[in-house]
């Protein structure tokens, strides 16, 4: 069986990993707010769009 994945849903997961892990083991690095917005409005986007 082909799975076929999205890219907004591959950038959702990396979001919801890495938000994951900065909660549960305090996983960080200086601009990691930065790159959590941004991965967000990156994954939104593509989501809404089908891409």
């Amino acid at each position: 069986m082909k799975l076929s994945r999205s890219i907004g849903s591959f950038l959702l997961g990396v979001w919801l990993v890495l938000n994951g892990l900065s909660h549960l083991i305090h996983f960080g690095f200086p601009g990691m707010g930065m790159v959590m917005a941004v991965l967000a409005i990156g994954a939104g986007v593509l989501i809404i769009l089908g891409v």
